[in-house]
């Protein structure tokens, strides 16, 4: 029985790799041979080391070969070129560091870099060449097939990084040290640590005790999302000894990758201020916290944050002993990471404190500056001059363009690409992270059931991302050093849900910023054989790759609405039923109707799982109808275009998923409903959404214009007041008459306009997120 098992494991092996080569991101250049050829690692392979300093590289090559293979190779140098894994040095000519070659034949597998990095990106190939599935006995007693190949590659990007916020909530070192490994085996090569925010410092610092003592620990956290239906009251925190950041950053020297630390300043900055409160332009005001928010413990004196959002409460640019505070941080800061860059956030910071602080008010008088925003950009270049001084070069997000960008800043484009594109044409090298395009904390399923920080970010898109703006010259062009994905934290408290968020869109981004052309077909085919390679790593992944799409369009006439089920990447069966999965389905073939308030759900059953989502409809007189838009949405939030509104699908989660939601930034919403004929209404409620973190407001008006004839029009009705249910973000605001005959109606509801000084885009135009018009 042993050796039939040992037959069918060495047959499966044969048939996985008799076919394509399955790497992500895709090389350069990749030739495989006509005939199905493979050379077999054994017991008496061995790595052969034939340059300097690549014990480290066949180091990583058997940790990884051990974890997930249970096996071990003999390391030796200058040892025989047959049945050997070679790791050789080879001049390539390439502007960014990073190439190698490899090939696979009857005598071994051929390894060479530029450079120990370039050989290091040629095994993380190699890795992916190894079989997804463990094998199940040693290797004394199988062989594991390498196909042959020939493969020439180099990276496109110098900078190719990832960020992880540890400061909203706290991950372990082992998980730091795994996302690590993460970014290596993607060929990336920057990490991106955020180490200080509002709610928690997580840095020991040794001058400044009370910042790991006091500003690491919060006396609770909101539940759900903001603003939260309570507090758990559980006290939460903790920090990375000088200790752990010298081995972690260690951990990554040894895969290649600077760890670029980032220590927030003038903004984000309550922990610091809780254990420092001379930070504080007004040391002894009390912290304050959102009043929708529920707050746990004490509320007097300085705290650390319980929410998320941006908080007035800064350091103070005024009072030189907050420059000496950070010079001696960042002095320590220093010592523990040898990355040339040094992260000091500079984004959202309010200016509503130094507004009314007299020492603030002096430094602006004394150094001349216009206003506020010129004193950020004082408080910046203050900061990079001493960093200069030290030898290291200062990043910061696209805030510290304004004012003045700081001489030799790169910036980290977040807000769009404007900030990079404006950079760049100031000849500041950029890095860009785009929140729509890069921002892995997004929803990545239009299914999502979890509560995320909000927006849509699909792999599609990710992958569809060309960090090198078009509008740029190509002198212009050479100063964006590359991209980065981000990972914020306000609603992933542990290890699995970042996975989760992480996977698959890192695997698409690490082709964006790799690979010198993208196909997305062929990486649709690499991506099924790389979810094997996640399960091979016991990584949680999401499976939004194979989601259900339903549409809403208008029936025949707009007489209701129509249910359509189809999905991106299916194979298998679609069904559909009212309740939940587990009642009565039916198969799916055409768009079904809706013609009442219904819970449906669909479901798709394929070979190895399968999925289901529900979806509410609440019918209504206007559901369906013929609507037509005065003023058009933002082309980041436009749904299904004007249809949205009458769709018959409400929000309900307290999260503005972007297709259910148009979306007005400064401007107002304006609409005309045709009923299809004369009708009796009572009332006309719009349903809205506000979230003042997040830049959207409650809309200042609900109007309410109705016609027989679409020709003389009577105001039915004007309200400013807003109805919240209990998650505090979704709104409705309703007119209402006892009974009036209207087959036209118009609807205004106004935006909030410019935000208020003090509020999370304080001065920037407010957005204005419409959902629902529900006509009775």
């Amino acid at each position: 029985m042993k050796a039939i098992s040992l037959l069918v494991c060495i047959f499966f092996y044969a048939l996985v790799f008799s076919q394509r080569v399955n790497v992500i991101p895709q090389p350069v250049s990749i030739r495989q041979p006509k005939i199905t050829a493979n050379f077999n690692i054994g017991s008496s392979t061995q790595i052969v080391l034939e340059g300097s300093n690549l014990n480290n590289v066949a180091n990583f090559l058997n940790d990884y070969l051990q974890q997930f293979y249970h096996f071990k190779l003999k390391v030796v140098k200058n040892g025989s070129e047959n049945n050997a894994i070679r790791l050789i040095y080879e001049r390539m000519d390439n502007r960014v560091t990073g190439a190698y070659r490899m090939t696979v034949d009857n005598r071994g597998i051929y390894i060479a870099g530029d450079n120990e990095t370039g050989v290091f990106y040629g095994v993380q190939t190699l890795i992916q060449l190894l079989p997804v599935q463990i094998p199940g006995s040693k290797l004394d007693s199988y062989r594991v097939p390498i196909p042959f190949v020939s493969i020439k590659d180099y990276p496109r990007f110098a900078y190719r990084g990832m960020h992880l916020d540890c400061g909203r909530h706290f991950f372990p070192v082992s998980f730091i040290k795994k996302y690590i490994d993460y970014i290596a085996l993607h060929k990336m090569n920057y990490f991106h640590w955020h180490l200080t925010e509002d709610q928690g410092w997580r840095i020991e610092i040794k001058k400044y005790p009370q910042l790991t003592q006091v500003g690491a620990w919060r006396n609770g956290t909101i539940i759900g999302r903001y603003p939260g239906l309570g507090n758990d009251g559980i006290r939460y925190g903790g920090f990375y000894t000088q200790d752990e950041i010298k081995d972690v950053v260690a951990y990554a020297a040894k895969r290649y990758i600077t760890v670029i630390p980032e220590i927030e300043m003038p903004g984000h900055s309550s922990a610091a201020i809780a254990a420092y409160p001379f930070l504080s332009c007004f040391p002894n005001e009390s912290t304050k916290h959102p009043p929708q928010c529920a707050w746990n413990g004490d509320t007097t004196g300085k705290q650390v944050q319980q929410t998320w959002g941006v908080f007035e409460d800064v350091f103070c640019a005024g009072k030189d002993s907050t420059f000496q505070f950070l010079e001696n941080v960042l002095d320590e800061v220093m010592t523990l990471f040898s990355s040339k860059y040094i992260h000091v956030g500079g984004d959202e910071c309010p200016k509503s404190h130094w507004k009314r602080c007299p020492f603030c008010q002096r430094r602006i008088k004394d150094e001349h500056l216009k206003d506020e925003h010129e004193l950020q950009s004082y408080f910046i270049q203050r900061i990079e001059k001493y960093l200069n001084s030290k030898g290291r070069t200062l990043i910061g997000w696209d805030e510290i363009l304004e004012g003045g960008l700081a001489p030799k800043a790169v910036v980290m484009s977040w807000r769009g690409e404007e900030g990079g594109i404006a950079a760049a044409r100031q000849k500041h090298n950029v890095i860009m992270t785009p929140g729509d395009w890069v921002y892995l904390n997004y929803s990545q399923t239009q299914n999502e059931d979890s509560v995320t920080i909000g927006g849509y970010l699909p792999l599609e898109k990710v992958y569809r991302y060309e960090p090198v703006p078009g509008s740029l010259t190509a002198d212009q062009k050479r100063y964006v050093l590359g991209a980065q994905g981000n990972l914020w934290t306000e609603y992933i408290a542990n290890e699995r849900i970042a996975e989760y968020m992480l996977f698959p869109r890192m695997s698409a981004l690490s082709e964006v910023l790799w690979s010198q052309k993208k196909d997305s077909a062929d990486f649709g085919k690499r991506l099924m054989t790389q979810f094997k390679r996640y399960d091979l790593w016991g990584a949680s992944y999401s499976k939004a790759y194979f989601d259900l799409k339903a549409t809403v369009l208008p029936a025949e006439n707009y007489n209701g609405i129509l249910w359509k089920l189809d999905g991106k990447n299916l194979q298998g069966k679609i069904f559909y039923g009212q309740g939940d999965s587990s009642g009565a389905m039916t198969g799916y073939s055409q768009p079904i109707i809706v013609s009442e308030n219904s819970r449906l759900t669909a479901k798709y059953v394929g070979s190895d799982f399968w999925t289901s989502f529900t979806q509410k409809f609440f019918i209504n007189k206007a559901t369906g109808k013929k609507i037509t838009l005065t003023t058009q949405p933002s082309r980041l939030y436009q749904g299904d275009g004007a249809f949205t509104l009458v769709n018959g699908v409400q929000n309900e989660k307290g999260l503005a998923k972007p297709k259910e939601f148009l979306g007005f930034n400064g401007t107002d919403c304006e609409a005309m409903i045709d009923l299809g004929n004369v009708q009796q209404i009572s009332d006309v409620t719009a349903h809205v959404f506000e979230e003042t973190s997040s830049w959207i407001w409650r809309p200042k008006y609900f109007q309410v214009l109705i016609s027989p004839d679409d020709n003389v029009y009577t105001e039915m009705g004007m309200t400013d007041v807003i109805q919240f249910n209990e998650t505090k973000s979704n709104g409705s605001m309703t007119v209402q008459q006892k009974s009036v005959a209207a087959r036209y109606i118009k609807i205004k509801l106004g935006n909030y306009g410019v935000i208020p000084e003090g509020s999370p885009g304080g001065g920037q135009k407010s957005w204005l997120f419409v959902d629902e018009i529900e006509v009775n």
